[in-house]
């Protein structure tokens, strides 16, 4: 069975989410030898309704205010707040976590598809000027989870949501960011501009394709790494960073994967020279950089069908490394990916749970890290009207 990991970053509920109850005033802070230690005085006033953050002292310092807390089944839910959080058929178990993760429920919708296939979807509670976050990403299958949060969107736009912002962990289409031959369309671009007509004032996504695809919506983007949890997970394994390479599978992703290394031991770097005769077809032909008696690091944003990676692993493995890990943000997996995945080539294949893997879809080798700390944290800090750039999720430093 496939194992499902937490990033240990970013892993405790915060005091100033709407879900936790900040009535009192903490100041004149001492720290104890094993804790923190705050005398409570008068009540806190806030104008709108949500309690400001609370700073703590931390090894001398003040820092974000995160505290640990046992089990998010414990937190107090709250219903006064203006944070609305949505969550559409594709995903339903991700966004259940960031809700978890901001102390509140999910939204109750009504979601349902008629005999013909149309998608209705009705609000069951009211959103007239909420903050409004709807969780859909548009994995397979991308045309029903794309049109049903279009229509998401439109329910919340009619009735009266103050923002709507389409958190998207996966968003479909990007790879269609460009005309690489005549008479190709850009469905990029055509899906930017049905999200924002839908009425969307805001989209959240993790690790697109490309980076210029933020430049096709017309409304503001904010774009996150999902990388970083994979960092985290590589950070905490028994791997001396001396036998590490970090290996691009194409090069295009060479910027990716150089901002990657930097990160991890500053490792060194090789890439795949492939040939591509089709879509979802690839053919490596090279190998530029050593990777004899390595623990080779094959980094991707996503894997498909795998045939770029599983290539790509066999000839590591001729070349001389010594294992073989894969790393992708989004596990698409379509068929033949789990045959090829499972085969023995990799030592483990890690990915995050942007997109859900079904039962079917697991294997000994799968390792699934959650990026719902991430997208919950980012969605407080746009609600907060905070900035988002939360080292070290909002940048790889790639250039």
């Amino acid at each position: 069975m496939a194992s499902m990991v937490f990033s240990p970053s970013l892993s405790s509920p915060n005091l100033s989410r709407p879900g936790f109850s900040t009535s009192r005033r903490f100041t004149t802070c001492f720290r104890a030898p094993l804790d923190v230690r705050c005398r409570l005085v008068e009540p806190l006033r806030s104008d709108n309704g949500v309690p400001p953050r609370v700073p703590i002292l931390l090894n001398g310092a003040l820092s974000g205010g995160v505290f640990s807390v046992p089990s998010v089944q414990d937190v107090p839910v709250r219903s006064d707040t203006r944070l609305r959080i949505f969550s559409g058929t594709a995903n339903r178990a991700l966004s259940q976590e960031i809700a978890s993760y901001l102390g509140l429920e999910l939204g109750k919708i009504k979601i349902k598809r008629f005999a013909d296939g149309e998608i209705y979807v009705q609000l069951q509670e009211s959103v007239r000027g909420c903050d409004v976050f709807l969780v859909q990403p548009t994995c397979p299958p991308a045309n029903e989870n794309l049109m049903e949060l279009l229509i998401m969107i439109d329910a919340c736009r009619r009735a009266s949501a103050k923002n709507i912002t389409a958190v998207i962990p996966y968003f479909g289409y990007a790879r269609a960011d460009r005309k690489t031959q005549g008479r190709e369309s850009i469905a990029a671009k055509l899906v930017a501009n049905m999200i924002t007509e839908a009425g969307a004032n805001r989209v959240l996504a993790c690790d697109l394709h490309s980076g210029q695809s933020m430049g096709y919506f017309d409304i503001p983007v904010d774009h996150v790494y999902g990388q970083p949890v994979i960092l985290d997970y590589l950070a905490s394994k028994t791997i001396c960073s001396n036998d590490l390479v970090v290996v691009s599978p194409d090069v295009g992703g060479v910027a990716r994967a150089r901002a990657f290394a930097k990160k991890l031991s500053d490792a060194p770097l090789a890439i795949v020279d492939k040939r591509r005769h089709g879509h979802n077809v690839a053919e490596v032909m090279n190998l530029i950089g050593d990777v004899r008696g390595k623990v080779a690091v094959m980094v991707d944003d996503m894997i498909d069908t795998a045939g770029t990676i599983a290539k790509g692993a066999e000839l590591l493995h001729q070349e001389g490394a010594r294992e073989v890990y894969a790393c992708s943000t989004h596990a698409v997996f379509s068929p033949p990916a789990i045959d090829r995945l499972s085969s023995g080539l990799f030592q483990e294949v890690i990915i995050t749970n942007t997109i859900p893997v079904l039962d079917q879809k697991t294997f000994p080798q799968l390792t699934v890290l959650s990026v719902a700390n991430l997208l919950g944290e980012t969605i407080w800090r746009v609600y907060d009207d905070c900035s988002v750039d939360h080292e070290p999720y909002s940048t790889l430093d790639i250039d």
